[in-house]
């Protein structure tokens, strides 16, 4: 499972990057807007820092402005991933972009349907946001569960399920489970994923023991006997 950070801070990225756990970022106007930095200079700064694909998204609502912007975001980077919305004006811009070679998110798939419209229209991925249905009462893993099942009975669908919305470490194990492609991750989640109370338990014990024992492993040097 590749795992996507969801943010538009670059000392995030920077920092979760050198873990060599982030596989690609994806963004939008809020995460944007909230980092206080100008759209195309924080997405060029984010490509340059993470090598995978980077989601920069449309903020048009017809197809022609769409495919304006999706050109002008594609020319930032080659790992650029143009996101649309999944409506009608969005998958024609999907299928224009992907045609011209350009990676396309589909974003904001709420049902296995449109899921499969994304894959026909050349999606490289579809984004069904899990978390905002779990929020008024639906399954997102379930969601998550036709998407792949139906993924999987076509071979020619190259479309990537992309798991968004995550909101703890239990949407990532439930997604990987089920065979999602990716999931992106604030932040904060993938940091909660490093995360056991066993984990710090048994480390402390570990150092505990080592300190008694009175030595330093870069403070000494020992002689191989001859």
């Amino acid at each position: 499972m590749k795992f996507f950070i969801d943010t538009a801070e670059l000392s995030e990225i920077r920092d979760l990057a050198a873990t060599g756990l982030v596989d690609g970022v994806t963004t939008n106007p809020s995460l944007v807007a909230k980092s206080g930095r100008n759209f195309l200079d924080a997405i060029a700064e984010i490509c340059a820092v993470v090598a995978g694909p980077v989601s920069a998204e449309v903020t048009a609502l017809d197809t022609e402005t769409m495919l304006a912007e999706g050109r002008k975001l594609a020319k930032i980077a080659k790992n650029v991933t143009v996101k649309v919305p999944l409506t009608p004006d969005g998958l024609k811009a999907c299928r224009a972009l992907s045609d011209e070679g350009t990676m396309v998110n589909v974003t904001l798939c709420f049902s296995a349907a449109q899921a499969i419209l994304a894959a026909k229209a050349g999606a490289t991925f579809v984004s069904p946001f899990v978390g905002r249905l779990d929020d008024i009462g639906a399954s997102g893993m379930e969601l998550i569960r036709d998407i792949v099942a139906i993924y999987r009975n076509y071979p020619e669908f190259k479309t990537e399920v992309l798991v968004a919305s995550i909101r703890h470490p239990m949407h990532v194990v439930e997604a990987a489970k089920l065979g999602a492609h990716v999931g992106t991750l604030p932040p904060a989640v993938l940091r909660q994923m490093f995360v056991h109370p066993l984990t710090e338990k048994g480390l402390n014990a570990f150092l505990a023991d080592w300190k008694k024992t009175g030595q330093s492993i870069l403070g000494e040097t020992r002689v191989a006997a001859e």
